[in-house]
């Protein structure tokens, strides 16, 4: 069985690529050939033997427009390639990857990955609308990363029955127990929420500052990551004069993640759109056994990952009162925290180890080779 991992693009940065790069080095070392067909963000492209069995091919880009890499050296490499698979897993969404696989010529297998529906794009996505519909009826198999975005997509209506959940897995976070013991110090006698993502739309970071001003004084909001509402995000901090109770981290190296990830009492996801359709940095928290407020965004599985009185708490988007009083209802004691945090490691691992999902991906290309 040999299978060809296609879609965004290289160096790893977001969730769909994290899922296609996991896919090919865990069912590589398990024996199963598998590689990767990618745009890569910079760089002429090249092939790289990732061990025995997984191969990382990326290809040039020319421009990115529309969020969408175009990349017309994909479609050439996947019509030289495309015979020597059983099976293309296509990740959506991504135009240029559905336009290579149309235009490949490739008759054999086809597993859709379907992350998420296009939500903001909307002028783009009328005139993809045409190559979407042929991705989903091209398709033997749609995979669906939660049950909840499967039911209500409305691209997915009249396809259901081809379609599986198979959960994003990822491999368990390590504890850092000195890295967190330094950033305790650094906010002595303080419980800590922490967000980690984009600053973007979408994260509904707006409302997580404004929780921090209904939370008592000995809690402080640590946001991680970079974008474009860095500056409105602080100006917002300035107006509320509540820069003793939040801090914007900026870019969190790779290596200081479960420090971070370890110090915190709670992991908060405050997002408002669809586009949030997961939501990995949950799973990531929930690894360590910390527990998550999340939000209950129509459609979308983010509230389905963090199970509510269980791994976390969700309550409704765009109310930071709700959010906060959900932050101190888990950490208001040491034995509610406890439960909360055994809940998220519990529901952890049961259904987002990275076993799990390499074990459900693997029965399902068995089912469809057979």
């Amino acid at each position: 069985m040999r299978i060809l991992q296609l879609g965004k693009f290289y160096p790893v940065k977001g969730g769909v690529e994290k899922v296609m790069y996991d896919l090919m080095t865990g069912l590589g070392q398990r024996g199963i050939d598998c590689d990767m067909l990618c745009a890569e963000s910079q760089g002429r492209g090249a092939a790289t033997r990732i061990g025995s069995h997984a191969r990382l091919i990326t290809c040039r880009t020319w421009v990115k427009a529309a969020s969408t890499t175009i990349s017309p050296s994909m479609t050439l490499t996947l019509r030289k390639i495309a015979k020597d698979y059983d099976i293309i897993h296509v990740h959506h969404p991504d135009p240029m990857a559905a336009l290579a696989l149309r235009l490949s010529g490739y008759k054999g297998r086809v597993v859709l990955h379907w992350h998420s529906d296009i939500v903001k794009q909307k002028k783009f996505l009328r005139l993809y609308l045409p190559l979407q519909r042929w991705l989903i009826n091209r398709a033997d198999v749609i995979v669906g990363t939660s049950p909840e975005y499967i039911s209500h997509s409305p691209w997915l209506d009249g396809v259901r029955q081809k379609c599986r959940c198979v959960p994003i897995g990822i491999v368990p976070m390590v504890p850092d127990i000195e890295g967190a013991a330094a950033i305790r110090r650094i906010f002595p006698d303080k419980k800590i929420v922490f967000f980690l993502g984009r600053l973007i739309a979408y994260k509904g970071l707006e409302y997580l500052v404004g929780a921090a001003a209904h939370l008592p004084e000995d809690y402080v909001v640590a946001i991680g990551g970079t974008g474009i509402l860095h500056d409105s995000l602080q100006q917002q901090i300035d107006m509320q004069q509540i820069g003793h109770k939040v801090r914007l981290l900026g870019e969190i190296p790779q290596e200081d993640l479960a420090a971070w990830y370890t110090a915190c009492d709670v992991f908060c996801l405050p997002s408002v759109m669809k586009t949030e359709a997961f939501g990995i940095v949950q799973i990531e928290a929930m690894s360590l056994g910390t527990p998550v407020v999340a939000t209950r965004i129509d459609g979308s599985g983010t509230a389905w990952v963090n199970e509510h009185g269980v791994s976390g708490l969700n309550v409704e988007p765009r109310d930071p009162r709700a959010l906060a009083e959900a932050i101190v209802e888990i950490t208001k004691d040491a034995e509610t925290a406890a439960r909360y945090g055994a809940g998220a490691s519990a529901r952890f691992n049961a259904l987002f180890h990275i076993d799990r999902m390499l074990d459900g991906m693997q029965s399902l290309y068995d089912s469809i080779i057979k």
